[in-house]
């Protein structure tokens, strides 16, 4: 049984910030010389643009300020708690404000059709979560199904959209809703460390909603043909990419040498991804690569011989919003779908990567039936 992705969604926070502006920041509140020289180099060479957040005030001064000068000067940002308690309040409106946005987008789909869904973030955790308020304020069945997928990190669109498919494949009926919500400005930290340091140049806050069928699409719709789901481990990056649970926030480690890792192990982790599909790199027209930063991007496309139009997408992404961990590949594939077709079936190789280091493939065919 064929799976779509019938429409992709995506939602930003009001608030947002210039790169160059978050870079005066943070050189602002640096320790000394070395930190400065450091946060130039990684802001300047991050391919961002412009972030987004649901924190408004970062200063350590004001009502509602994310961090506090304490009686030593030092900044502080509030604990785990409070800042998980930010999460659940501007999640919740969120995920329904999404929810409600990708059904009435989608033609031929109403709330009552909707038997399951399913959300993904690895930035917070509540319950009742974002699927229970969907659920209760669409007005879907009370018997729709949910499921949460937790603290996977950048690649969990992939675990989701795949459990999505598996649906469809075992009831031809089912209408899954996939969501991935990630408010990565949450757990910004101030230590000084060059891992928070490179976290804070890249993370930024968005969601991104994906709804998936067995449904032929409409006449002229361009959808997802999904298939071509793979999994793979890169041990040598266990200690290079990780994500922990702190005191104050969540702790990230993200060494400058993941995009190396990356680019030397991607060849053999997508070849067979492609080859059982029963094609070639050459056959691939788009790739949509999870823009972890410009490095990560940078590599695959040199590493594959790719052109700047076939990740083109991805830097796009990568410039206006950030690295938003979960929900970016969906931005990328949302971007891929809006742009002009350059021919009637587009073959589509996503790639996301996270804590493992995981990678995480899928093969798509963007096409519109006639």
């Amino acid at each position: 049984m064929t799976a779509w992705i019938h429409r992709i969604d995506t939602l930003l926070p009001d608030f947002s910030f210039a790169q160059e502006d978050a870079m005066a920041k943070m050189r602002e509140w640096a320790r000394d010389d070395r930190e400065r020289r450091l946060v130039r180099a990684v802001y300047r060479n991050s391919g961002i643009e412009r972030r987004h957040s649901v924190l408004r005030n970062y200063d350590g001064e004001g009502e509602g300020a994310f961090f506090r000068r304490g009686a030593d000067g030092c900044l502080r940002g509030p604990g785990t708690a409070a800042r998980n308690d930010l999460f659940a309040a501007e999640s919740k409106a969120m995920s329904v404000a999404l929810a409600r946005k990708t059904l009435e987008n989608s033609p031929g789909f109403l709330p009552a059709d909707v038997t399951h869904v399913v959300t993904v973030s690895c930035t917070g955790f509540y319950n009742p979560g974002p699927d229970y308020f969907i659920v209760r304020e669409l007005g879907l069945p009370g018997a729709t199904q949910r499921y949460h997928l937790g603290f996977m990190g950048c690649y969990a669109a992939f675990p989701a959209l795949r459990m999505a498919a598996q649906f469809c494949g075992a009831d031809p009926g089912a209408v899954v809703l996939v969501m991935c919500l990630e408010l990565c400005t949450l757990h910004l930290q101030l230590n000084g460390s060059e891992d928070n340091l490179l976290a804070n140049s890249l993370f930024a806050d968005g969601a991104a909603a994906a709804l998936v069928s067995a449904r032929e699409p409409g006449p002229g719709t361009r959808a997802y043909r999904i298939g071509g789901f793979r999994s793979a481990l890169v041990p040598a990056g266990e200690q290079d990419m990780a994500w922990r649970i702190g005191d104050q926030g969540f702790d990230i480690a993200l060494s400058s040498y993941v995009p190396k890792i990356i680019g030397g192990n991607i060849r053999g982790l997508v070849e067979p991804a492609l080859e059982a599909e029963g094609i070639s790199f050459p056959d691939i027209d788009t790739w949509a690569v999870h823009p972890g930063g410009k490095a990560i991007v940078d590599q695959v496309q040199r590493t594959l011989d790719l052109s700047a139009e076939q990740v083109g997408a991805s830097r796009e992404v990568l410039r206006r919003c950030g690295n938003m961990s979960s929900a970016t590949i969906l931005f990328v594939l949302e971007e891929i779908l809006r742009r002009p077709a350059g021919k009637p079936r587009e073959r589509v190789c996503a790639v996301a990567f996270g804590p493992g280091l995981t990678v995480e493939t899928a093969v798509l065919t963007a096409a519109a039936p006639p």
